[in-house]
């Protein structure tokens, strides 16, 4: 049986029966006031409680902060920079993913997550109702919110906040010396690469940590269904797509943003992640001179993230021969790096694959029946090291 974690910071319960009408006193009274609330809380909770300590005053402060930004309770953990994700299930349990472990760590209390959905939502000009009843949104700092209610959440209404990491990792965080020199290689070499792994298990840090590594002087062009990635890159652009809205505009998706992103002269397009019809203009954009470009996608492996784009071009192009999307991938893709998150919470790259190449005259070996193969160029040992078994083959540049 769960039980609460008390060494972890938790919305501060106040001082007494009336805290929850006090903190909701003094949000009513400072919501309309331009400019940062946090200075302006402080003065009303000093003027409706100056029989309260300081402690409770700036307890009591903190949480209306909180209820004006949105979050409410939540928003202590989603300020802690060693919470990566916070979760809501069945309308009042309170889970956090700290390090790769999931802690229960409570229980909401009087708002409930039905208004708590609503007052994240509402800013952002999103609903999510019976009709609709799951969102996908970006906050202001970054944070990726989903919410889903029922019918569709069969035990109460469920909210994921994913913390918008501020800190880009190194390449060092993933690999060993071995690993970055090869993974440099590539980029210096404008290899097209795939990033592929489980949910959760670092593709997003990975592919920042790549960007990372990326010259200044080359512009990057970076398209995402949410934006979600911590860039520090001098001549990065991004694009982010629009769901559709039941009164608003209309949506504009992925693969839209990328035959965007062709005319906005890209050195590299970076691609958040391949899962629809957007596959088909990013395969076409890394065989037409977009040499450098990165992507992510949801897989077990290298040979089975192949099979997954092979399986989302035909999805998107059902006329085409299964041996031309099989040659297209082959031609469009050098590297393919599989990245794991391990029991211990840390996220390792445990295998470097190279796409063979087709030969000369246009064929495959086997009529590529089995799709592209692939050249393992390291994999993790029993010591956990990468170890390094083949030398690459493939650059464009």
């Amino acid at each position: 049986m769960p039980t609460a974690a008390s060494d972890h910071p938790r919305p501060a319960p106040g001082s007494g029966v009336n805290d929850y009408d006090l903190v909701r006193t003094v949000c009513d009274l400072v919501a309309d006031q331009p400019g940062d609330p946090a200075p302006l809380v402080e003065a009303e909770v000093r003027r409706l409680a100056p029989l309260c300590s300081a402690g409770d005053r700036a307890l009591l402060a903190e949480r209306a902060v909180a209820h004006l930004r949105g979050l409410g309770e939540l928003d202590a953990y989603v300020r802690d920079e060693s919470v990566d994700e916070v979760l809501v299930n069945a309308g009042h349990e309170i889970w956090i993913d700290r390090a790769g472990t999931l802690q229960y760590v409570g229980t909401l209390g009087a708002e409930g997550v039905d208004l708590l959905i609503e007052r994240v939502l509402a800013p952002l000009g999103r609903r999510v109702d019976r009709t609709s009843p799951i969102v996908d949104a970006r906050l202001a700092d970054g944070a990726r919110v989903c919410a889903v209610l029922p019918p569709i959440a069969v035990d109460g209404p469920m909210l994921s906040i994913r913390r918008f990491r501020r800190r880009i990792l190194a390449l060092d965080a993933f690999t060993d010396a071995n690993g970055q020199a090869l993974l440099r290689q590539s980029l210096v070499d404008r290899c097209n690469l795939v990033v592929c792994g489980a949910t959760s298990s670092g593709k997003t840090s990975l592919v920042a940590a790549l960007i990372g590594e990326v010259a200044p002087t080359q512009r990057l062009v970076v398209v995402e269904d949410t934006s979600e990635l911590p860039l520090r890159h001098p001549h990065a652009v991004r694009l982010e797509a629009r769901p559709p809205t039941v009164d608003g505009p209309g949506a504009i998706d992925l693969a839209q943003l990328v035959r965007t992103a062709l005319r906005l002269r890209p050195d590299r397009i970076v691609v958040g992640e391949v899962r629809g019809d957007e596959v088909l203009a990013l395969v076409q954009a890394m065989n037409t001179g977009h040499d450098g470009s990165i992507s992510t996608c949801h897989a077990n492996g290298p040979t089975d993230a192949l099979l997954r784009l092979e399986s989302l071009v035909l999805q998107a192009a059902p006329t085409w021969p299964l041996a031309a999307i099989r040659h297209q991938l082959a031609r469009s893709i050098d590297v393919v790096v599989h990245v794991e998150r391990h029991a211990d919470g840390r996220r390792r790259i445990t295998e470097i694959a190279e796409v063979t190449p087709p030969s000369p005259n246009g064929e495959m070996a086997g009529e590529m029946v089995t799709g592209p193969p692939l050249r393992s160029l390291a994999r993790l040992d029993s010591a956990g090291e990468l170890a390094i078994v083949a030398a690459p083959t493939r650059a464009r540049r």
